[in-house]
């Protein structure tokens, strides 16, 4: 008798490979093609990208024709080349790499660190908190005010601020102003300009229950190209004492960044 893990599937069970018939024959013809116009930079005529595909040459040109109305391909001269349409999708799978290599890094680091891992950017004059790691032993701090209106008071913020100019320092603080979250939030903004001012290059912005009452938080500046942003870690108030250790033990982690993961952050 079969066990469960050796039994055949029964009549009725699904198969895992799409049916033959359940497949449209035109789509796969028409990637064949898009794929053969991309692995050719300078362009390539209409026969030569049908012998590549294996298509009849009537085929290759009523799809040809096609994927160039729709933007996949352009033609010139009598070449073909991906369009804009493809080039756009392959630009916006790059982004979708680049964000799964830094959210793999932050994962790593939650878990080594056991600690939850934020990483910020400044972008167009906002506070943009990309990706966060946690598990529901170290969850993350909630985010009970909006994170971009309370760049003041918490760390993320501080941190990516302090990386500012003046002016852009002041125009941010003109449409965000300092604003009471707990009592220990910083009271002005002359006494957060400051304190920016003061914040010594790559070192730890520490933050302690003035974005979340109970929460201790620190962010690193994060320095890859023209990027202003930030690595940050949060932890209960009554486990204050881990947080400098913490913060030291990722600095060392991003300093070990690899060449791909710091072109992922830096765009």
């Amino acid at each position: 008798m079969a066990t469960a893990d050796t039994a055949t599937p029964g009549p009725n069970a699904p198969s895992t490979e799409p049916h033959p018939t359940t497949l449209i024959g035109s789509v796969q013809r028409a990637m064949r093609l898009l794929e053969s116009a991309a692995r050719h930079e300078h362009g390539a005529p209409a026969k030569q990208l049908a012998r590549e595909a294996q298509l009849a040459l009537p085929t290759a040109y009523h799809l040809l024709r096609t994927l160039a109305h729709e933007g996949y391909l352009r033609r010139e001269k009598g070449l073909f080349f991906l369009g804009e349409a493809a080039e756009r999708l392959s630009s916006s799978a790059a982004r979708q790499k680049r964000r799964s290599t830094v959210v793999d890094a932050l994962a790593q680091w939650r878990d080594s660190i056991g600690v939850p891992v934020y990483y910020a950017v400044y972008r167009e004059g906002e506070i943009d908190v990309q990706c966060v790691a946690d598990t529901p032993a170290n969850p993350a701090v909630e985010e009970w005010a909006d994170f971009r209106e309370t760049g003041h008071a918490h760390a993320i913020g501080q941190c990516l601020l302090s990386q500012l100019d003046e002016e852009a320092r002041r125009d941010h603080l003109d449409r965000y102003p300092v604003q009471s979250i707990t009592p220990y939030t910083v009271r002005d903004d002359h006494i957060l300009l400051r304190r920016l001012e003061g914040t010594k290059r790559m070192k730890p912005v520490i933050e302690r229950q003035e974005y979340a009452l109970g929460t201790v938080c620190a962010a690193i500046p994060i320095i890859a190209g023209t990027t202003v942003g930030s690595m940050a870690i949060s932890l209960p108030a009554h486990q204050a004492d881990r947080l400098l250790p913490a913060a030291r033990q990722l600095q060392k982690e991003i300093g070990r960044l690899p060449g791909t993961l710091a072109v992922s952050i830096s765009i």
